[in-house]
């Protein structure tokens, strides 16, 4: 017996049933349907050189009738065979929710849940006492040793599984973080996923996440098929048949419908508690992979598998969370210490959501739901996890209350989460690293402004360099001026002063014989300033008083024809050969000395003749 691919659809009046059957002979199939019961057989089908035969039974969630109008028809236009079959309602304008629950609308197999199992063996237990023989006291009596079996400690969908980890630990390795779950109870669990998430967290990723965030901004922008749908249902809240039309916004694919159809229709019995628990951790799964659609913009790869199950607590650690609060801590936590991006807005971002998916309704959480279970199915190690969660609640999922769906979309969007919340000091990591960045651009301000100071400086010191070295130039400049117009004013005073001292000794007549004139304006001599040197160094009333013993000298040495011959020839020999301090007593050859009448001051006379010299 094999089931086939089937689809429902409806309409106001009938019930429209979709079923491929390739390979299928249309002559021979047979239709039964009376109120909820829907039935479909297709005889041979042939398969792999064996014959099989098709078979679709369905419960449905509202009532049909036959009454003439049904009808059917065999399309093969597609080039698969497709059964059309179209079934009167029994109550025209009946709205039948549910149908593209398909897991829920195949008809359970015979079989009873653990609990009745329980209750029949436990009767069944009970008769056998009472019809047991009368008990043998002559058998050998063994005392009785009562053998306490480890405690196992249930963990799975609904806390339903135990024992599982122990035959797969070795494989199990990888797929959760926890060892020996079946002997860790509840809390201990969480006490260790607290402490690890605590060793985990790493500051400096999270603060790099926090600054640098242009990626993670850019991963917000990205726009799942949930957002569309609900603002398609958004757009038709006013009307009156949105509660009819809303599941029309999700539309499973055929490989979706297909995975809907082998899984098994069953029900689970579940306590408050347990329902509770199953509850919190359909947020915990959804979280975690609404996170995983946001950070790879809906594209699955390698890691999809390990972000899902990574940040799920219920996946990783086995987690039984008693409050949505506490199912969103422990999911920021996780963001924030495991995956590639920590950043609290993928936080925020993705119980917004989870908040979208729920308000859209129980097809839109299967639709997830069954993503996931494909990327588990596709992971080697993460395989267990549809067999311990996921694939249960794909099947629980169909058979869920709307109005309870409701209910935790509402409480969910009630919370409140902050980073407070996540007990690793963010907000103070946040302001020590605004600071630190404060106090390193203010460094770095000052760093810039003191380099500008110190070029300004440098060139202002540059400058006054320039400057000091063009003054001192120009200083030296003006100093060799002066030093130069000193030496030279010095020059021509020690030349003046070397003149009259010659004068002093010269003779008042050439060596040709001629008389120098005696004209007394020759004292106005040079420039100005050796005049005035002049002025300053003799009075005139002295200069008179020389003049006149000149002129007395002269006329004297007027006298003295040859003495003067042989004065004057000592006087040009003198000045030929110059000596600092001129004797006023020579030596001739029989060592006599004699006196030569000359006259020790200056010869005012003879200015006139060096003048006239100098200017000639």
């Amino acid at each position: 017996m094999i089931t086939p691919a089937f689809e429902l659809t409806q309409d106001p009046d009938f019930l429209t049933v979709k079923i491929r059957v390739p390979y299928a002979r249309a002559s021979e199939f047979d239709i039964y349907f009376e109120g909820e019961d829907f039935k479909f057989y297709a005889k041979p089908y042939f398969l792999r050189q064996a014959s099989h035969f098709l078979a679709c039974r369905l419960t449905l969630p509202g009532r049909i009738v036959e009454d003439g109008r049904e009808k059917a028809s065999y399309n093969t236009d597609e080039g698969i065979g497709t059964f059309i079959i179209q079934l009167p309602k029994e109550v025209p304008g009946q709205y039948f929710e549910g149908l593209d629950m398909l897991t829920s609308l195949l008809a359970p197999k015979k079989s009873r849940s653990a609990k009745p199992l329980v209750e029949e063996l436990a009767a069944s237990a009970e008769l056998s006492e009472e019809n047991e023989e009368e008990f043998d006291w002559e058998m050998e009596q063994i005392p009785y040793e009562e053998s306490i079996p480890p405690r196992q400690h249930p963990y799975g969908f609904g806390n339903l599984r135990s024992g599982v980890f122990q035959r797969l630990q070795d494989e199990l390795s990888d797929v959760i973080d926890i060892k020996h779950p079946d002997q860790t109870p509840a809390e201990e669990r969480r006490r260790k996923r607290l402490a690890a998430e605590a060793a985990k967290f790493e500051p400096d990723h999270y603060l790099a996440d926090f600054f640098e965030d242009e990626a993670i901004k850019h991963l917000l922008t990205y726009k799942p098929w949930w957002i569309d749908a609900h603002k398609k249902m958004t757009a038709l809240q006013g009307e009156s048949h949105q509660e009819h039309d809303s599941p029309a916004f999700v539309v499973f694919s055929e490989e979706e419908r297909e995975q809907m159809s082998k899984f098994t229709n069953k029900s689970y019995l579940l306590d408050k508690r347990s329902r509770h628990h199953v509850y919190l951790g359909l947020i915990d799964i959804l979280l975690a992979y609404c996170y995983e659609i946001c950070v790879n913009e809906g594209d699955k790869n390698v890691e999809s598998s390990w972000n899902i199950r990574k940040l799920s607590a219920t996946l990783c650690w086995l987690e039984s969370f008693s409050s949505i609060h506490d199912v969103l801590v422990s999911f920021g936590r996780r963001v924030l210490c495991y995956p590639l991006y920590r950043h609290f807005g993928l936080v925020t971002h993705a119980v917004k959501d989870t908040v979208t998916i729920l308000q859209l309704g129980k097809a839109a959480v299967l639709k997830c739901l069954l993503d996931i279970h494909k990327i588990f199915r596709e992971s080697d190690p993460a395989y267990i996890l549809n067999d311990l969660f996921i694939t249960d609640y794909c099947i629980w999922i169909q058979k869920v209350k709307s109005k309870k769906l409701a209910a935790l979309c509402e409480s969910l969007q009630k919370s409140t989460l902050s980073k407070s919340h996540m007990g690793l000091e963010l907000e103070e990591l946040e302001a020590a690293a605004v600071l630190v960045q404060e106090e390193e651009k203010a460094l770095k301000a000052a760093g810039t402004v003191s380099k500008q100071q110190l070029l300004c400086s440098e060139s202002e010191t540059s400058d006054s360099e320039e400057s000091s070295s063009t003054s001192s130039s120009e200083t030296e400049g003006s100093d060799s001026d002066e030093q130069e117009s000193s030496t030279s004013e010095d020059g021509e005073i020690n030349s003046f002063q070397g003149t009259l001292q010659e004068e002093r000794t010269a003779p008042l007549i050439d060596c040709n014989g001629l008389r120098q004139g005696t004209n007394t304006s020759a004292m106005e001599v040079g420039d100005g300033k050796s005049k005035v040197s002049l002025q300053s160094t003799a009075p005139p009333e002295k200069l008179v008083e020389e003049l006149e013993m000149q002129i007395h000298s002269a006329l004297r040495l007027s006298e003295q024809p040859e003495g003067l011959a042989t004065a004057g020839c000592i006087s040009q020999e003198r000045e030929e050969n110059p000596v600092p301090e001129p004797d006023r007593f020579s030596e001739d050859a029989a060592g006599k000395g004699n006196f030569l009448e000359v006259s020790p001051k200056p010869n005012p006379l003879l200015f006139l003749c060096n003048t006239n010299e100098d200017e000639d």
